[in-house]
């Protein structure tokens, strides 16, 4: 992988998660469109860091680096969406944090599903 690839993998990335949200989302039964919306917008403004940073790191510092900063980041991201999610859903059948969670751990999973068969 080379830099000038970043901004390719960011928007895939980006895409898929929001895609694979809004599946799981439907799932558990988010129905309001207004929260589908801020699922959307959450990710966009957590994704690209979770995206990018563990690839700087990776070149930076090695693959260990990476994975321990993806660790770190994937726990603060379910923490701070959890926090949003608490103000800005209407969706009340499933604690926001743990919301947070399901959705992280299905679109990173299933991301990585994805990414080891292309």
């Amino acid at each position: 992988m080379i830099i000038n690839d970043l901004p390719i993998i960011m928007a895939r990335c980006l895409l898929l998660t929001i895609i694979i949200e809004i599946v799981i989302g439907i799932i558990v039964g988010v129905r309001d469109k207004k929260d589908f919306i801020n699922i959307l917008l959450v990710n966009v403004m957590t994704n690209p860091l979770v995206v990018s940073l563990p690839i700087y790191i990776m070149l930076r510092y090695g693959m260990k680096a990476r994975y321990t900063t993806l660790a770190i980041l994937e726990i603060l991201t379910v923490i701070i969406e959890g926090f949003i999610y608490k103000k800005v859903l209407k969706y009340k059948k499933i604690n926001p944090y743990v919301l947070s969670l399901i959705l992280n751990v299905g679109s990173y999973l299933i991301g990585e599903v994805i990414n080891k068969l292309a």
